[in-house]
């Protein structure tokens, strides 16, 4: 059982329910509580969210740091949640006008009512057959947008995120219909027959390669019909090399493979490497959390999939990984796989109707030849190889011209000497480090180049660290910087395993010669040399 805490109670109630709860406070900015005389007077007349608001303390810092201590939120969110400038990008994603940006062009409240109330009665526990009876009564389609809606106006009128979260793996099932697996056939073979037809009318390559470019242009200009929008997807989907084209390829290796995972599970008959190979999404997922997620959440202020996608994401990941570690493959074992089978099910179906058309829409031509280029980092997924698209190729030779002729003559004077551009990026991809910097406004400046066990995505350059990291991890980042900028901390080293070898992870404080600071370097750092040496 989780930890509930119900933020309508007042917090001597609840700090004597969960004692611990008093030194989370106390570092979130509720100091008064550490005295006695003040919780036991005051705190019995305040609960958590009055109190945030007589410190003006962000209560989306304080929903973070509790989700992240463990604990499982109850009560109604209160309005002022959303009040500071800090909270902008948070309100944007739960505004009922979605910040004048959503990406259908015409949602009807009266549909967003009656998908919400479909959405609470699962989440009151209804039987998904009943909803599902009544939801296809009523609608014939779905838009991927109508649901982003009513999931975020839940959102703002109390549901807990981590309740959204839980509903998240049942909605697919509601929304794409009865029979699923029919559904989807059907949509596939439509995508087959798209595809044979456009290759039979054009007599070479180049002229499909040109009828494409054609659909891209004609979509992207049109891109407020639904319509256009899916077939936008479709074409992207058609290029080869696309980031969207190998995504969808990957998902279609999995697709192929769960029918014998399934039967596995039935005769009861899994093996470790059976759970190995399907495991190979982990990196399709990380792909999606490193060069999807955080785009569409910053430069688009689309915040539904890096809120809750990436969430469920994480978590599959997470069970997998603990699934594995199990030498004994019982019936509790059984359980949980076949459930985490299903989630990563659904999340095929979630990619291609709700996270790849919004990508199609928001991204930019140029912003694909970025996710192309970083995705050349990570490893094959289900057999799936990277296949070269000239499109982004060919532009990536021109910027590395241009920038090559701008810079021929340049150097950079320093106190210790004076570089080269080119020497200096070399130097600095010698060191035998993965090196990342954080200016002191926490925005992404520099990555070393060359292969990383930690990912680190060129579109992330001029981003806010935050952005990068997941959810459940954003706490600990935030906590990490804010030790550098108040000066209590200076450097914090993490040791861990990764891929069956030793790192550290060193994180430290940038300051000049006067202590001030700006910024953060993060130092990865292979240590399997040094096992290596004082084992002998």
């Amino acid at each position: 059982m989780g930890k509930k805490l119900d933020l309508s109670k007042p917090i001597y109630e609840l700090v004597t329910q969960y004692p611990e709860l008093k030194d989370i406070m106390v570092e979130l900015g509720f100091k008064e509580i550490a005295n006695p005389a003040m919780l036991n007077s005051v705190g019995r007349l305040t609960t958590i969210p009055k109190g945030a608001k007589i410190h003006k303390i962000s209560m989306m810092k304080v929903v973070t740091k509790l989700m992240a201590s463990g604990f499982e939120l109850e009560g109604k969110m209160p309005s002022f949640v959303f009040e500071g400038k800090k909270e902008a990008a948070v309100k944007a994603a739960v505004s009922a006008d979605y910040n004048g940006e959503m990406p259908e062009a015409d949602l009807s409240q009266e549909r967003i009512g009656q998908l919400k109330g479909y959405l609470k009665r699962l989440g009151d526990g209804e039987g998904l057959d009943t909803v599902r009876a009544d939801f296809v009564d009523k609608f014939s389609d779905v838009e991927a947008a109508e649901i982003m809606k009513a999931e975020q106006e839940l959102m703002k009128e109390g549901t807990p995120l981590s309740e959204v979260q839980k509903l998240c793996d049942i909605h697919s099932a509601l929304f794409h219909g009865s029979t699923r697996e029919e559904k989807i056939m059907n949509a596939e073979l439509e995508v087959g027959a798209s595809l044979q037809r456009q290759a039979a009318a054009a007599a070479e390559k180049e002229s499909v390669d040109r009828e494409i470019e054609k659909k891209y242009a004609a979509a992207k200009a049109a891109s407020e019909n639904p319509g256009e929008r899916k077939a936008m997807t479709k074409a992207l989907i058609q290029v080869t090399g696309h980031p969207l084209a190998i995504f969808t390829k990957e998902n279609e290796a999995l697709e192929q493979m769960l029918p014998s995972v399934q039967e596995r599970i039935e005769k009861r008959s899994v093996t470790a490497e059976i759970v190995d190979e399907l495991r190979q999404l982990t990196v399709h997922y990380a792909k999606k959390g490193d060069l999807l997620y955080p785009h569409l959440k910053v430069k688009y202020d689309v915040t539904g999939p890096s809120e809750v996608m990436w969430t469920v994401d994480d978590e599959i990941r997470d069970e997998l990984g603990k699934l594995a570690k199990l030498a004994t493959f019982d019936e509790d074992w059984y359980s949980r796989f076949e459930k985490v089978v299903t989630r990563a099910e659904e999340m095929i179906y979630k990619e291609k109707n709700i996270l790849f058309p919004i990508t199609a829409e928001y991204f930019t031509k140029e912003e694909w030849y970025g996710v192309y280029q970083d995705a050349k980092d990570y490893s094959v997924v289900f057999g799936v190889e990277q296949e070269i698209w000239d499109e982004a190729e060919n532009a990536a030779e021109a910027s590395k011209k241009n920038a090559a002729e701008a810079l021929m003559n340049g150097e950079i004077v320093m106190p210790g000497g004076h570089m080269t551009i080119a020497q200096l990026t070399a130097l600095l991809n010698t060191i035998p480090m993965e090196i990342s910097f954080i200016d002191d406004n926490n925005i992404n400046r520099y990555f070393n180049e060359g292969p990383k066990v930690f990912k680190r995505a060129g579109m992330a350059i001029d981003r806010e660290v935050f952005a990068c990291h997941p959810p459940k991890i954003e706490p600990m980042v935030r906590a990490i910087l804010d030790s550098f900028i108040d000066g209590s901390k200076d450097s914090v080293p993490v040791w861990m395993e990764k891929n069956g070898r030793t790192m550290l992870v060193t994180y430290m404080a940038v300051r000049d010669k006067k202590k001030n600071y700006l910024g953060t370097v993060e130092l990865v750092q292979d240590m399997e040399f040094a096992k290596e040496h004082f084992a002998k």
